[in-house]
């Protein structure tokens, strides 16, 4: 074992054996409470409000696996999970509730588990009282002293390896009289990857433990995986609507600045707590901690769930859409006004250094529609949008554009040299700057390839050689 591992897990097995010498006992009478089993959903999807006056004692049961799951496209991981998912299920009791907690460790595992529950009042917030072995199961129980949202991962040796792995999620413990009553509520919750190879590298990536202990990891994401708050998981509100995100960061290690562009947050639980704050553009969400945002949807269009460290959200992950509909209010926001050309300076050759791995070479046309789609989505999407439908004004389409499927050589020209100056695109003058990309021959062919082929395009399969011959003539 590394010099730079953890202590191994048999040592906590032991010390927490000696908890058996520990008597039972419990708050108060809970005989005379009604019983409930807890209503648990997976993220982005939020139990309902509770709507009882009184405590109850509320049964929770929560299984721990260890599965192969998306990390990002073409990309595995082997994830520790509470509840089959990364996040784990969200948790909503009431304050007072006396809570019956079984975690259930699945025969199939390779390694014990227990839970912390940062809502526990308790020796390791219930992590003491819930080493559970591979085809075991455990049980304890607390009272919901304290009301708030509340992280709860899983502490067992290496406590940063598991947590890695995927084994956190939240617990929402109501106030005595709920929150304000809103129109949609989420569970969005940031973490870590630390992987062997870098960012899109394909194929099952193995956990790094030199990466985590130097605190830079491959990924940042929401919930669990490149992309699981955008395109068919793109959240859905309307304008006029109020949302509410209980927003948590599993860490292990970075704080997130969690900010949604687009909007102000009306009100800050700050840290999940009882302080709240407001008119906040973006807000400071601990490893292990929370914070529950709220605000009014005002104007229609996609709004980016970000961390601010930007960084994290284009190039390794943290992104997520809320979709807004209705109708758009010109006093609100009244969209471009104006558009006009200004170079007092004159402009600079740029290039963009992607940084990304080579795509793996295409054996197919299919094959080359994959890869491409990846580079597109890692280098293009950002600009051109989901659907290539760009941005009025600003970035022309690519689904539709007669500039490139009339001649699709424009288009390797431009990702080899970038572009500066006006053109027309569907008869629309666009004026600005494209960079120069470094990427690949063969991930030039694949994206677009992609690009050609998508969205009602029809402009034919790009070959690595086509590309080669227009480097060479430059």
């Amino acid at each position: 074992m590394s010099d730079r591992s953890a202590y191994p897990c048999f040592l906590v097995a032991a010390l927490l054996a000696t908890t058996s010498l520990v008597p039972d006992t419990t708050l108060g009478d809970t005989d005379d409470l009604p019983v409930e089993e807890a209503v648990l959903t997976l993220a982005p999807q939020v139990p309902p409000p509770i709507d009882r006056d009184h405590p109850a004692k509320v049964i929770v049961s929560v299984d721990t696996t260890e599965q192969v799951g998306r990390l990002a496209d073409g990309v595995e991981y082997v994830f520790w999970t509470f509840g089959g998912a990364v996040p784990g299920p969200f948790i909503r009791v009431r304050e007072g509730d006396f809570v019956e907690f079984h975690l259930n460790n699945r025969p199939d595992s390779k390694m014990p588990h227990n839970i912390d529950l940062h809502a526990v009042t308790g020796p390791g917030g219930g992590a003491t009282s819930s080493f559970t072995a591979p085809g075991h199961t455990t049980q304890f129980s607390f009272t919901a002293l304290n009301p708030g949202l509340y992280v709860y991962h899983c502490a067992t040796a290496p406590v940063g390896m598991h947590i890695a792995n995927g084994m956190y999620g939240l617990i929402l413990v109501e106030p005595e009289g709920g929150y304000p009553e809103v129109d949609k509520e989420f569970y969005v919750m940031q973490s870590e990857f630390y992987t062997k190879g870098d960012f899109g590298d394909e194929g099952l990536r193995p956990f790094d433990m030199d990466e985590a202990l130097d605190e830079n990891p491959d990924y940042v994401v929401f919930n669990g995986s490149v992309g699981a708050l955008q395109g068919d998981n793109t959240l859905h509100a309307e304008v006029g609507e109020t949302v509410r995100l209980f927003v948590g960061n599993g860490g292990p290690n970075l704080v997130s600045s969690f900010h949604v562009i687009g909007e102000i947050f009306d009100t800050v639980y700050v840290e999940g707590g009882s302080l709240k704050n407001h008119h906040v553009q973006s807000t400071l969400v601990p490893a292990g901690g929370s914070a529950i945002v709220e605000f009014k949807l005002e104007a229609p269009g996609d709004l980016h769930l970000v961390d601010h460290s930007i960084f994290r959200a284009f190039n390794k992950g943290a992104l997520g859409t809320i979709s807004v509909g209705g109708a758009a209010d010109k006093v609100v926001y009244s969209g471009q006004q104006y558009e006009g050309i200004y170079l007092p300076e004159g402009q600079a050759a740029q290039s963009v250094d992607t940084g990304a791995p080579a795509s793996p070479t295409a054996t197919s046309r299919e094959e080359r529609m994959l890869f491409g789609e990846r580079v597109y989505e890692r280098n293009c999407m950002a600009c051109h949008q989901s659907q290539g439908q760009g941005l009025p004004g600003a970035f022309p389409p690519l689904a539709g554009s007669d500039y490139l499927l009339d001649d699709p050589d424009h288009a390797i020209d431009v990702l080899l040299d970038g572009l500066s100056g006006e053109i027309t695109v569907n008869g629309v003058k666009y004026n600005g700057v494209m960079p120069a990309t470094r990427l690949s021959d063969e991930e030039v062919a694949n994206v677009l390839t992609y690009v050609l082929n998508s969205w009602g395009n029809d402009g034919g399969v790009i070959e690595t050689a086509d590309v080669t011959r227009h480097r060479s003539g430059h």
